[in-house]
Parts: C-alpha cells; structure tokens; sequence
C-alpha cells in the first residue's frame, strides 16, 4: 500500500516561491509506470491538476501553470517535490500529492491528506 506525505510551510508571501514535498512510503517512486501527481484545490472550487513526474523521471504540467511550475524528485530519499514561483493570493489551496498506476488496465491511485497553504502578506 503506497503511502504519501506532504509537508513544506503553510504560510507564503506573494511573489515568493512556495516549495512541498512529497514522502512516499510503501512502494518506489522509480517504480515502472507509476505517476507521481501535484493536485491543488482552492478555496470553494474544484481539484486542479498540476503536474506529474513519472518513474522514469519525465515531467508533465498543466499548460496554464507551466511557467510557474517545476517538479523534481530526490530517488535517495523516495520523495518528489513541488515549486511554484510567483505565487498571489490565488494560488492559496490545499495541495495534495497523488500516485497513480495501472496495472492489467486497473487503474489505481492513492492521496496524502493535503497541506493547506495560504499565501498572504
């Protein structure tokens, strides 16, 4: 059973980067055809896809934060990571980590608990 964790600070000041990481316990992040999600919801709306950075490494964002938006992993550590530079107060939302894997066309993901972060001066 794969587990993750996020953690990172809670409070960020606009203009400043907001930085989470991602611990996963149970299972490899260089695991083949796993996929490693930054998930965020707002305030009032909806789940918004972030990114991915997948076993092998390779990185996906969402076309509208892709400017703004980096993943990274640390494989020594069994973790991966979120950066996102430039934040407003927009970008206060709970940011969730996710896995996702399909196995025999079964697909099969899992959640962290989230971390609120709010962005305020």
């Amino acid at each position: 059973q794969v587990q993750l964790q996020e953690s990172g600070p809670g409070l960020v000041k606009p203009s400043q980067t907001l930085s989470l990481t991602c611990t996963v316990s149970g299972g490899s992040i260089t695991t083949s055809y796993y996929a490693w999600s930054w998930i965020r919801q707002p305030p009032g709306k909806g789940l918004e896809w972030m990114g991915v950075i997948a076993y092998d490494g390779s990185t996906g964002y969402s076309p509208s934060l892709k400017s703004r938006t980096s993943i990274s992993r640390d494989t020594s550590k069994n973790q991966f990571s979120l950066q996102l530079s430039s934040v407003t107060p927009e970008d206060t939302a709970v940011y969730y980590c996710n896995a996702w894997t399909t196995v025999l066309d079964d697909e099969h993901d899992w959640w962290g608990q989230g971390t609120q972060v709010t962005v305020s001066s």
